[in-house]
């Protein structure tokens, strides 16, 4: 029979289990938002390239995030977790060339890594691996270089779309309308910066938006800049 104090504790352990689930679970929708690298670091802060080198004039993955439809969002759901890399160990060569950091100083990704998954992966309601894998085969799935250039919206400079055109060029690719997030650049023109689509709670699909998010907005003419090496930043 168990003792009196020891069955106390399971229950506690129980509790306390179905207690972070809850909180884990408890969000309706992901945003999973990639962004342009060119417009990343055609920025006054600049950027620099992992340590890992240069990444492919692609869309890279920042995240993906639990939402609720209220527009806020749950964030660091677990406080005690860190990033355990064994965990992710076949995905890392991956990781590197579709979710590299090109924040300054350069760095192989961890850190990047690691803040995404205490702030948003740990109220997913996923494991770490399956986390991690879920929002790289979403970049696969939505393809978006290769949706624009079907539209024949290329990164060129000196060229401008309109936003309206490329998000259709997004919708027929991927079947749901994205939110497009547009930046500055020193000379004050608008580009295309981050690309926002969203995910079923249980990471499965891509779904129509319930809320889109307020980030910054497009003006009437986008650039598309390239990420070449005319526009090669310094590695710091």
């Amino acid at each position: 029979m168990m003792k009196p104090q020891k069955s106390l504790l399971v229950k506690i352990f129980v509790v306390q289990c179905l207690l972070v689930l809850c909180v884990a679970q408890d969000f309706d929708f992901f945003y999973f938002v990639q962004q342009w690298p060119a417009s990343y670091c055609d920025t006054r802060r600049s950027c620099c390239y992992p340590t890992t080198g240069k990444p492919d004039e692609d869309f890279s993955i920042h995240g993906l995030w639990p939402n609720y439809e209220n527009g806020k969002w749950p964030q660091n759901c677990d406080r005690e977790s860190s990033l355990d890399e064994s965990e992710i160990s076949d995905l890392i060569s991956t990781m590197e060339k579709n979710w590299p950091s090109l924040a300054c100083p350069s760095s192989d990704g961890v850190r990047f890594w690691s803040h995404e998954w205490l702030k948003h992966g740990t109220c997913s309601a996923l494991g770490e691996r399956a986390y991690f894998q879920a929002a790289l085969d979403f970049r696969k799935k939505s393809n978006l270089l290769e949706n624009l250039k079907n539209a024949e919206i290329t990164p060129r400079n000196g060229e401008h779309y309109t936003l309206e055109s490329i998000k259709k060029a997004i919708e027929e690719g991927v079947g749901h309308s994205p939110y497009i997030e547009c930046n500055v650049d020193t000379q004050g023109n608008h580009q295309i910066y981050q690309v926002y689509l969203c995910v079923d709670k249980t990471a499965t699909d891509f779904i129509d938006c319930p809320i889109f998010p307020h980030g910054r907005g497009c003006g009437s003419k986008i650039e598309f800049p390239p990420f070449s090496s005319e526009s090669d930043h310094d590695e710091f």
